[in-house]
């Protein structure tokens, strides 16, 4: 359907900074093509690169994309590797044109379990990219958001057995500094596709006033124009924060 003037300047005028997305349905889409879930993974990827390239053409500021999970260690050690094979290869791939754009990278999420080389070459690929300033594109992997709280719970007991931070200093803004996303404003806007309403163990702590978006479509079906539908959505909305 084409659309208005009207509509796409209320895209401009008040567009999210920060928006996240769980990326969900790659073995669904597969499994309904009779593919291997491998080839599934492989059409998110480019599902993935389309949802930057939009985030870029958009300007906006921040994108967090939940690209594995703690829990999902617990799937098969083939399906795994061939995961971050490609996770290998895209970084590989895509490094020199994320640098040409602008975009800076970021990782959050407990990474120990990673492959040595692909672990270096994340290091290598987020100090490549330290001063560009046009899109902070974050990805978590190996991410738990009730690990990551819990951890920054240690951090802050520490401190105050140490004496170094009183109780009663201890506010929310001094606990989310000790937070993987420390320097990152919360998203505004969180996307999940593929039908499920849930944020699995996603940024609990930093979603508290965020804008949701379910979309039945499964991630590799996900489109710049699905991207475009739910920006639009997100500026109809009203945010009250409460008040």
């Amino acid at each position: 359907m084409a659309k208005t003037s009207q509509q796409k300047s209320i895209i401009s005028s008040a567009l999210p900074s920060h928006v996240a997305i769980i990326m969900d349905g790659n073995g669904r889409w597969a499994t309904r093509r009779n593919l291997s879930r491998f080839e599934g993974h492989e059409k998110g990827a480019e599902a993935a690169r389309l949802a930057v390239e939009f985030a870029l053409e958009k300007g906006l500021s921040y994108l967090t994309l939940y690209a594995f999970s703690s829990e999902n260690w617990h799937r098969p050690a083939d399906e795994i590797s061939g995961l971050f094979g490609l996770f290998h290869q895209y970084i590989k791939s895509e490094l020199e044109e994320l640098c040409a754009h602008g975009v800076k990278l970021n990782f959050i999420g407990d990474m120990t379990g990673l492959d040595p080389e692909l672990l270096t070459d994340i290091n290598e690929s987020v100090k490549k990219t330290a001063h560009n300033d046009k899109l902070v594109l974050t990805v978590a992997v190996g991410y738990g958001s009730r690990n990551e709280i819990s951890e920054a719970a240690k951090k802050i007991a520490e401190q105050v057995q140490a004496g170094t931070l009183a109780i009663d200093a201890i506010t929310p803004d001094i606990f989310a500094a000790q937070l993987s996303t420390v320097g990152l404003p919360d998203p505004e806007l969180l996307i999940r596709t593929s039908g499920e309403k849930r944020l699995s163990n996603f940024l609990l702590w930093q979603m508290a006033y965020t804008e949701f978006i379910f979309l039945d479509k499964l991630w590799p079906d996900f489109m710049k124009e699905d991207f475009e539908d739910a920006l639009r959505e997100y500026t109809n909305r009203e945010r009250r924060f409460g008040r």
